[in-house]
């Protein structure tokens, strides 16, 4: 098992290539509105990205995979396709076109929240957040540029650029929104885009116009996601994306890409979905932590929910957090690619070749909804597990979980999690297989053949 070996180590380039060198502190401007060089832009990583600029996505979840990440001066690039505002299998030219189109979009979205509610165009201050109030004075140059830029462009960029937004203008024509709702939702976003980790460089002195930034981002996807809305710690993942991406519009639209997927953890039967299963995977790896955290209640578990919500982001290093959080988005171990297809096929010949007898026996329960996001947080709670089972209610779970902000080593984390995983799943599949091994095949075979295809993005 190769690929699960590497994958939690690190080791030699991808020790040097995935955040391991000091996090460089500077201070930053405010985000552009687009970026529209990068669509142009290439990746180095080795066979990902064809002549054209096309990106083989089995390829490149396969790189993050195994290197445990990408470098950080290409982290930008990777994300707007990993997190699908880049369709991988575009041109450079494709591209080009569609951040045109993605750019015009988002203003005339944000144009028409900001028309039928006035009020929140600007993020009222009390004046006692000096960094906030300076904030809106870096927010409203930058605009004045983005005006500027736009009135120096060609007769034919501005031409072109009319038609997209009759375009987005038709598109988003009969999207209506509830005043009481957009108003609440505002409400609670300036309460916490202050909030947002300002210890980050990208949020200070300058970058402080970067919050600004993020309201405006968190606001239009409020406005036109009804159905989710906004809660509370949509600020703090938001942020991730604005930081890597560095840019208005392709925070947006990376960020809306990535909720489609996700959204459903920010409901509460959501997180009570995780929490649930947090707990089945902690009673299978370990039934006595497990007993002794739900002495009193399930509730018990709710102290991992902003661990599973935010995908760890507080609990490592900065720069190991943004690692971690892309390991986690290619589908870590579920990863879809050939060599997983081939496994489903010899699956599907080993159940043939079974015998009717075997058949009729009774399978090992296998949850395949233990995704490798649980195994992480199952290996921090048995690291700590002493320290757990001196806990006795609620108030010291909290303070534990605290007392774990900025203190995990990742790559020890990782190949904690992965050696749970990989025993976990052996058991299951051996188990799974007894007495059900083709004779010119071994025990070990078939287990991998269980484990890939038990692996298998759902």
């Amino acid at each position: 098992m190769e690929d699960l070996n590497n994958v939690g180590s690190g080791r030699t380039a991808g020790e040097e290539a995935t955040g391991h060198r000091p996090y460089v502190r500077h201070q930053r401007r405010v985000a552009a509105v687009s970026s529209p060089a990068l669509s142009a832009a290439r990746l180095t990583l080795p066979g990902v990205m064809d002549a054209e600029g096309r990106v083989d996505e089995s390829r490149l979840r396969m790189h993050i995979f195994k290197n445990g990440g990408v470098y950080p001066s290409e982290r930008g690039l990777v994300w707007r396709f990993l997190f699908g505002m880049y369709p991988c299998s575009s041109t450079a030219l494709e591209r080009s076109l569609l951040q045109e189109q993605l750019a015009v979009r988002y203003q005339v979205m944000k144009r028409k929240w900001q028309q039928f509610l006035p009020s929140a165009v600007q993020m009222h201050l009390n004046g006692t957040d000096a960094e906030l109030v300076a904030a809106v004075r870096y927010f409203d140059q930058r605009q004045a540029q983005a005006q500027q830029q736009t009135q120096d462009q060609s007769e034919e960029v501005r031409d072109r650029l009319a038609f997209l937004e009759l375009q987005a203008q038709i598109l988003f024509e009969r999207v209506t929104f509830d005043q009481h709702e957009l108003r609440e939702a505002t409400r609670i976003i300036d309460k916490d885009v202050p909030r947002t980790n300002r210890d980050l460089s990208y949020f200070q002195g300058e970058g402080s116009g970067n919050l600004l930034v993020l309201r405006d981002i968190l606001i239009t996807y409020a406005a036109f996601h009804p159905e989710v809305s906004y809660a509370q710690g949509m600020n703090d993942l938001c942020s991730r994306f604005l930081e890597v991406l560095d840019s208005e519009v392709d925070t947006f639209w990376s960020f809306c890409c990535y909720m489609e997927k996700f959204s459903k953890d920010f409901r509460a039967d959501g997180l009570h979905r995780k929490i649930e299963l947090e707990a089945a995977l902690l009673k299978e790896l370990d039934p006595l932590l497990y007993t002794h955290l739900v002495t009193d209640s399930m509730e018990s578990f709710t102290f991992c929910h902003r661990w599973l919500l935010l995908g760890f982001q507080r609990e490592f290093e900065h720069s190991e957090a943004l690692r971690l959080f892309e390991i986690l988005s290619c589908d870590h171990l579920e990863l879809i690619s050939q060599q997983v297809d081939r496994a489903r096929y010899q699956e599907r010949l080993t159940r043939k070749y079974i015998t009717e007898d075997n058949s009729e026996s009774k399978l090992q329960a296998i949850n395949t909804d233990f995704t490798f996001e649980l195994f992480i947080c199952a290996a921090i709670l048995l690291e700590n597990r002493e320290s757990l089972l001196r806990c006795r209610d609620d108030v010291q779970l909290i303070q534990f979980t605290n007392s774990l902000q900025g203190t995990l080593e990742l790559n020890s984390t990782l190949k904690k999690a992965e050696h749970h995983l990989y025993n976990y799943c052996k058991r299951c599949a051996w188990d799974y297989m007894n007495g059900r091994c083709r004779t010119h095949k071994s025990r070990e075979e078939d287990f991998l053949y269980q484990l890939r295809s038990l692996l298998v993005l759902k």
